[in-house]
């Protein structure tokens, strides 16, 4: 079976320990694996480049994607699906492996229309935002780089007894805010999947400091519906009479070493994929529920909304005391 392989989207760590299981697994059983550069634009501009097992040597340490990534206007229109299922095809490909978010499973979808080969997405995405799968490669990293920052702002925080919003990444999902947030204590966590107006918002910062809390952390998702950090921080301090700080910690929480567990994932989604192909399992995104591998239909992981711990988002008034 001859196999490509590529990374699409926004880059989340341990990308590159998917890459080096799909690519060692997979030649072990007797595939070629082959990576495209450049992400889907890297399939219409034919970048595609054997890999053998030296090639994903000392990768697996390593944040980012050694087979690079972007986004591709061309892929998507039908034609530039068309023009990439040929090229597929005219190199003889079985099958294509891609790594990446909700947009890359939707480009999978659409590819599928046009190509007869099989498909695999696997979800490497910083937000956790995809159905069919606890846990997304690169999202435990991000949540621990966040904290990390989270934990030295709060030592600012309150040597000044202070008001801080950070503002995490998270357009539509707010797993990074809801984890981190309850990680590092947070006395309010606004995000896409809840609604708070400014007025609740501005009551709980005021009863946190009535309660002489040192300090009062704010977490914000960027997709939140009051705005991002510095349009919340600013009408924030006009409720509270008092200015209250902004920290927006961007693309810091995607680079870096990934942790050992986002290592161990992508290991086993990246050797799992090699082996739904084996056994002519194909057209979805691989995951892991409750322990189990699973392959979860691609239009699934994106339709189906992936919810919040409504039981945890009960405790957090009572935990923020």
């Amino acid at each position: 079976m001859k196999i490509a392989v590529l990374t699409s989207g926004g880059d989340s760590p341990a990308m590159n320990a998917a890459i080096r299981a799909i690519t060692r697994v997979g030649i072990h059983r007797n595939c070629e694996v082959f990576g495209v550069f450049g992400g889907l634009q890297g399939i219409l501009n034919g970048q595609f480049h054997e890999l053998n097992s030296r090639s994903v040597s000392r990768i697996l340490h390593r944040g980012g994607t050694i087979l690079t990534t972007g986004r591709s206007e061309e892929f998507r229109t039908e034609e530039g699906q068309k023009k990439a299922a040929k090229i597929l095809s005219d190199r003889g490909f079985d099958a294509l492996i891609a790594i990446g978010g909700d947009g890359t499973m939707r480009a999978l979808k659409a590819l599928s229309n046009h190509w007869k080969g099989w498909l695999i997405g696997l979800p490497g995405t910083i937000d956790n935002d995809l159905y069919g799968t606890d846990y997304t490669i690169g999202f435990d990293t991000a949540v621990n780089n966040a904290l990390e920052a989270l934990d030295k702002i709060r030592d600012t925080a309150e040597a000044f007894s202070r008001v801080f919003l950070v503002e995490v990444m998270g357009r539509h999902a707010g797993f990074i805010a809801f984890h981190v947030g309850f990680a590092t204590g947070a006395s309010a966590i606004l995000m896409p999947e809840t609604t708070t107006t400014m007025e609740e918002l501005a009551n709980k910062v005021i009863a946190a400091k009535n309660r002489a809390k040192s300090s009062v952390l704010v977490v914000v998702a960027e997709g939140d519906e009051l705005g991002n950090a510095d349009t919340i921080g600013k009408a924030l301090s006009e409720r509270i009479g008092e200015k209250c700080r902004v920290s927006v910690l961007g693309y810091i929480q995607r680079g870096g070493n990934p942790t050992h567990f986002d290592r161990i994932l992508a290991t086993r989604l990246g050797a799992y994929s090699i082996e739904c192909l084996l056994n002519g399992k194909h057209g979805g995104m691989v995951g892991e529920v409750d322990g189990n591998l699973v392959l979860t239909p691609f239009e699934d992981t994106w339709t189906i909304k992936k919810p919040i711990d409504q039981w945890m988002l009960g405790l957090l008034e009572e935990l923020s005391g």
